[in-house]
């Protein structure tokens, strides 16, 4: 089993690297669909996810997306990409679930390049105006995630074209893919 947690600000480029993953045969999990989900059988507009992911974690602990995450993953499959890790706990929780198997990959690229690419996206929560980028950031990394990102295996940074991207994340899921499932 190789299991590989991609993490990164918003923007980085998380979803190429999930997008390339399905090409390569994973089965792809997001953590912002489950967070999304359940917001909207709770009736929260998209514009409140953030605060209501925050009093998620309050009201049942840090590491509660990781397990309603894990609530969904198919136990047979083989290759696992799970998307939008956000905290150590979150982390502690897929390590001790998945062992040696789980890799943690980080995916960086500079705030302005991320502003640029979030308000191109043209999703219902992309940020409006730069303060409002950057107090998500700072609701983003108040989770944990950059210590996450510190934590990681592996990382890959998204500021070349897209085949440089494209290549960047191919040769890393080659060198996971043939490494088994023993930590590199």
């Amino acid at each position: 089993m190789l299991v590989i947690v991609v993490t990164g600000m918003p923007g980085a480029g998380k979803e190429g690297v999930v997008n390339r993953a399905a090409l390569h045969g994973f089965s792809v999990y997001r953590m912002g669909d489950v967070v999304r989900e359940f917001a909207e059988e709770n009736g929260i507009p998209p514009q409140a996810i953030g605060s209501y992911a925050s009093a998620e974690r309050g009201r049942y602990g840090r590491d509660i997306w990781a397990h309603r995450v894990l609530n969904r993953i198919d136990k047979g499959m083989e290759r696992i990409v799970i998307d939008g890790c956000r905290s150590e706990f979150e982390v502690a929780v897929f390590r001790m679930y998945f062992g040696s198997n789980m890799h943690l990959l980080a995916v960086h690229s500079s705030p302005e390049t991320r502003f640029e690419r979030l308000r191109k996206r043209g999703r219902a929560d992309a940020p409006v105006s730069r303060k409002e980028f950057d107090d998500r950031d700072k609701r983003e990394l108040d989770w944990g995630l950059g210590r996450v990102i510190a934590l990681a295996d592996q990382m890959i940074v998204n500021e070349g074209t897209m085949d440089e991207f494209w290549h960047s994340i191919d040769a890393l899921l080659e060198k996971l893919s043939s490494a088994g499932s023993g930590n590199l």
